[in-house]
């Protein structure tokens, strides 16, 4: 496997406007780590990003989306069950519509999200790439800060996986990271040593505060977890795009394993840790 460091580029800018200047086809994998929609302050965040966006849609506007599916029926069915769909819904769906335009024919993209939203997107995602390119739901389970007394604690994120072309995608399973098992005394010694390949239940703790990693960026994501998926779904010399960059994780982890990347954020303070974390970084802002 090649060591030379990827390319990275940063573009600063409104990540829907520019998904939409990038070229068709031109990734193989796309990570997207959008705001969680928690009902406090991110959904602010969410409003205001809907709203510099220009993406809006009038009332009674039906949006196609791809495989003949109607968003305007999909849109309509979620509300029934949660009328605060709309605003998070309709922020998210046109940019997992340019992620599907932009992956190439073996690509694959990754939705991390929290429970909140994991079932919404999930038919989102159905109706932009078709129930039969779902891949898996991963589950990043954590250990961390205060649990509730009053139900069960939660301590994981979502992951949801599609793929462009069912069965023509990329995935690395020789080059992934490989755990230790369980029972290890259930099995040889030669793959005990070797260990197992990951199921699709990951453990892996949070960034630490007085580790390596920590930028200090307040959704920073731990680089064994990109990792992971860089291997697994992307090749040296293949482009990763991260659409809601924050503090760069996917760019650093894909540029140490020889993928180039393309890292977008609108949030001056994103762009200035990612320049610190990846000084070879070439970085732009949008046109306006």
């Amino acid at each position: 496997m090649s060591t030379d460091r990827g390319a990275v580029a940063i573009i600063q800018g409104d990540n829907l406007a520019v998904a939409q200047t990038l070229p068709s086809a031109s990734f193989t994998l796309v990570y997207l780590d959008p705001p969680f929609n928690t009902g406090r302050a991110q959904e602010r965040q969410v409003v205001t990003a809907r709203r510099t966006s220009g993406e809006d849609v009038p009332a009674g506007e039906i949006r196609h989306g791809f495989h003949g599916h109607e968003y305007e029926r999909v849109r309509g069915m979620l509300r029934t069950y949660d009328d605060r769909f709309d605003d998070y819904g309709e922020f998210l769906m046109p940019r997992l519509e340019e992620a599907w335009r932009l992956l190439a024919d073996d690509g694959t993209l990754y939705l991390h999200l929290d429970y909140r939203e994991a079932h919404y997107a999930k038919v989102m995602l159905d109706a932009v790439f078709g129930r039969d390119s779902f891949l898996n739901e991963l589950i990043w389970a954590y250990d961390y800060g205060a649990k509730s007394r009053s139900r069960w604690p939660t301590k994981h994120d979502t992951i949801l996986v599609y793929v462009k072309t069912p069965g023509a995608h990329v995935f690395n399973a020789d080059d992934i990271d490989r755990e230790p098992y369980m029972a290890p005394g259930l099995v040889t010694a030669e793959k005990a040593a070797r260990g197992k390949l990951p199921t699709d239940v990951w453990w892996h703790t949070i960034v630490p505060t007085t580790g390596r990693e920590k930028t200090g960026y307040p959704t920073q994501k731990p680089e064994g977890v990109l990792r992971r998926i860089v291997q697994a779904s992307s090749r040296p010399g293949d482009r990763v795009l991260d659409l809601f960059a924050g503090s760069g994780t996917t760019g650093a982890v894909a540029s140490a394993l020889g993928r180039d990347a393309v890292l977008v954020d609108d949030n001056p303070e994103a762009i200035r840790i990612m320049q610190q974390r990846m000084p070879h970084a070439e970085v732009s802002t949008a046109a306006t």
